[in-house]
C-alpha cells in the first residue's frame, strides 16, 4: 500500500502559530492644558511602553535586532514649540527599584497629587490637581521608569534581573533616551536630566555613558536628594565617613522636634557641621587612644548636638547609625521619626525595638500617589494595561547588581567630572532636604567637593536647600520654591 509522503509544510506551520506575537510600541496620544502665570499651555502627551530592541550575534553572525524590554514613559511636550529651542527633560527616581511616579506627580509635571503634608496629611481617597509650578513651562518632559517598575518588564522569554544592576541599567535608560531623542527630532534641543536619590547616581552616570557612547552631551543635571557615592550613606564596617556626614542631619530633625530649644536652624547646623568635619572624625580615627576626657568630651558634644542622652552615644562608640537614630531620638515620646522625612513622626508598638517598624514619610503618602497615578494614567492619559503599576519594587532594591564595584565604593563622581571636563558646559543643579535622612545634605556636598575637575568648572554647579526631606516637594511652600528653582536652572543652562 502506497504511503502518504510527509507534510513538509506542517512543522514550519505549526511553529508559525505557536509563535509569540512580537511586541510593539503601544503608545497612546492625548491632548490638555494647564495654566502658568495667567498663561494656558496646550501639551501634548504620549504615553505607553516602547520596545527596547538589541543587535545580537551568534558565532559572529547577525541574528537580528531581538527584542529585549518594554519599557514603560510618559512624555509631556508643549504644542507649537519649536524643537530646536525647546529644552527637554528626562526625568526618574531611584531605589534602585523605583518608578518615576514622585517626580512625575509630586513637582515636575503638569498634574500634580494632593497628598498634604506632615500637619495635613490627605485622607483617603486623595485626589488630583493642577501643577501651576510644573517645569513644563520651560522644558518638555519625559518620564521614564526602568525596568521591572511601572509598568515597564522585560521581554518575553528575557531575564529581567538582567537589567537589574548599575551598568545595564544605565544602558537601558541610556537606549530610551537615545530613541526618544531621535524618533522626535531632538537631538539639537537643549537637553536635561533629573533625578532622585539613587536617580542622581544613575544621571551623573549617564551624563558619560551618553556622551561616550552616542555623542549625546547634555546641557544640564537636575540632582534631587543627591547621592554620587554610596559609600557616603551607607553604614558598614570600617567606613567611618557617615557617621560623620549625617550628623547635621540629626541635629536638624532633632530641633524640628523640639530638642534645641529657640535656637536658630542655622546656628545649631553651622555648629554641627563644624562638628562633623574635624572633631568628630578626629575622634572616631583615634579611637582608644582618646584619652577619658577626650572622649567624655566628644561624647557630650555628640550628644547635645543629636538630641541623643550622653550614655547612648556613649554605648554606640559615638557613631550613631541612621536607622537607629530614628528610632531612638523620640523613644519617651512612644515615637519614631521618618527616614525620608525626619518631620514625620509614627507610634511605635514595641519600645525596646532597635530598628523602626515602619517609615511615616512613606507609609503617610504613598497611598495618595498609587490611588492618583492609577487613576490619573487611565482617566486623562486614556492607557489601558492590566498588569500592577510598580510604585516601588523592594524585590528589584534587593536584588540588585553592584558586580562593577566589586572591592570599592559605589560611586559616579568619576564619571561625573569625566562628563564635566569633557563637555565644559555641563551645569548641575541640586537639590537638598535638610530633614533628608534617607541622602543627607552635608553627605551630598561632601562628594560633589569630591570631583575632579578645574576650578573653573566649579562655578557649574549650584545648590538649593529646602525646610523638608527626600521629596522636598511634599512640603507646599518648598515644592513652589522648588519649582522655580528648577525653571530658573533650565532656562540659565539652555543656552537658547
Amino acid at each position: 500500500m502506497p504511503q502518504t509522503p510527509p507534510d513538509e509544510s506542517a512543522e514550519p506551520q505549526a511553529e508559525a502559530e505557536n509563535a509569540k506575537p512580537e511586541p510593539t510600541d503601544d503608545l497612546v496620544t492625548t491632548k490638555h492644558t494647564v495654566t502658568v502665570k495667567r498663561r494656558k499651555l496646550a501639551y501634548t502627551a504620549q504615553t505607553g511602553r516602547v520596545v527596547l530592541r538589541k543587535e545580537v550575534l551568534t558565532d559572529g553572525k547577525f541574528d537580528g535586532h531581538l527584542p529585549k524590554a518594554e519599557v514603560f514613559l510618559t512624555a509631556y511636550t508643549l504644542d507649537g514649540a519649536e524643537p530646536g529651542s525647546r529644552p527637554v527633560t528626562f526625568a526618574f527616581n531611584g531605589g534602585p527599584g523605583a518608578s518615576s511616579i514622585w517626580l512625575h506627580l509630586g513637582v515636575l509635571g503638569p498634574r500634580r497629587v494632593v497628598s498634604g503634608d506632615v500637619d495635613s496629611p490627605e485622607p483617603p481617597p486623595y485626589g488630583l490637581a493642577d501643577n501651576p509650578d510644573t517645569l513644563l513651562a520651560h522644558s518638555d518632559l519625559v518620564f521614564i521608569d526602568p525596568v521591572s517598575t511601572g509598568y515597564s518588564r522585560a521581554a518575553a522569554g528575557e531575564k529581567p534581573k538582567d537589567y537589574h544592576g548599575f551598568t545595564p541599567d544605565i544602558e537601558s535608560i541610556g537606549e530610551v533616551i537615545r530613541l526618544w531623542t531621535s524618533r522626535n527630532g531632538r537631538w539639537l534641543s537643549p537637553k536635561f536630566l533629573a533625578g532622585e536619590s539613587y536617580g542622581t547616581l544613575r544621571a551623573a552616570a549617564l551624563s558619560a555613558h551618553l556622551q561616550q557612547r552616542h555623542g549625546l552631551y547634555l546641557n544640564g543635571l537636575l540632582l534631587i536628594s543627591s547621592v554620587l557615592d554610596l559609600g557616603s550613606v551607607f553604614f558598614s564596617s570600617g567606613n567611618d565617613l557617615p557617621y560623620s556626614l549625617y550628623v547635621p542631619t540629626y541635629a536638624a530633625i532633632a530641633h524640628y522636634h523640639g530638642l534645641h530649644g529657640d535656637r536658630p536652624l542655622e546656628d545649631v547646623l553651622a555648629e554641627a557641621e563644624e562638628f562633623a568635619s574635624k572633631d568628630l572624625p578626629w575622634a572616631l580615627r583615634r579611637g582608644s587612644r582618646l584619652s577619658p576626657e577626650e572622649r567624655a568630651d566628644a561624647v557630650r558634644r555628640l550628644a547635645a548636638i543629636t538630641g541623643l542622652s550622653e550614655s547612648y552615644v556613649d554605648r554606640v562608640n559615638l557613631r550613631i547609625e541612621h536607622i537607629r537614630f530614628f528610632t531612638e531620638l523620640l523613644r519617651d515620646r512612644g515615637l519614631t521619626v521618618g527616614r525620608m522625612d525626619g518631620r514625620f513622626t509614627t507610634w511605635e508598638p514595641d519600645g525596646g525595638r532597635e530598628h523602626m517598624s515602619d517609615d511615616p514619610a512613606i507609609s503617610r503618602i504613598i497611598g495618595a500617589y498609587s490611588a492618583a497615578f492609577n487613576h490619573f494614567v487611565r482617566a486623562e492619559l486614556e492607557y489601558e494595561n492590566d498588569l500592577p503599576y510598580e510604585i516601588l519594587s523592594m524585590a528589584v532594591n534587593q536584588a540588585w547588581s553592584y558586580s562593577d564595584f566589586e572591592g570599592r565604593s559605589v560611586s559616579a563622581v568619576d564619571s561625573l567630572s569625566s562628563a564635566m571636563r569633557a563637555n565644559p558646559h555641563l551645569k548641575v543643579h541640586v537639590a537638598l532636604g535638610h530633614y533628608d535622612g534617607a541622602t543627607p545634605y552635608y553627605a551630598a556636598e561632601h562628594i560633589l567637593s569630591q570631583l575632579e575637575i578645574p576650578e573653573e568648572l566649579r562655578g557649574n554647579i549650584e545648590s538649593a536647600y529646602y525646610p523638608a526631606g527626600h521629596m522636598m516637594y511634599v512640603h507646599e511652600a518648598s515644592r513652589v520654591q522648588q519649582g522655580k528653582d528648577l525653571g530658573a536652572f533650565v532656562k540659565s543652562a539652555s543656552n537658547r
